[in-house]
């Protein structure tokens, strides 16, 4: 890309739809998880008992990310976290 072209579009902030990134479950029979509106990119994590997610993810009409989504997105996060992708510590 030259320093003239403007960077790739990202798609427009669509406020109906719902992503929701499983993390795991506890030994409580607790789910946590990242719940976002719009642009999974910008989460907040929740843990919730198992039947309360499913509903939750249910009455939300969630799309799951799969694990290369999520893989993409922390890949994304590790450029701002620590200044160059894929960079550790």
């Amino acid at each position: 890309m030259s320093l003239h072209q403007l960077p790739p579009r990202k798609p427009v902030f669509d406020v109906d739809r719902r992503y929701v990134r499983y993390r795991e479950l506890d030994a409580r029979g607790y789910v946590q998880f990242d719940f976002a509106i719009g642009d999974p990119e910008l989460a907040v994590e929740l843990t919730l008992p198992l039947r309360a997610y499913q509903e939750f993810c249910r009455t939300q009409a969630v799309t799951y990310l799969t694990r290369e989504q999520a893989e993409d997105i922390d890949f994304e996060k590790s450029k701002w976290r620590f200044g160059a992708p894929g960079q550790q510590d």
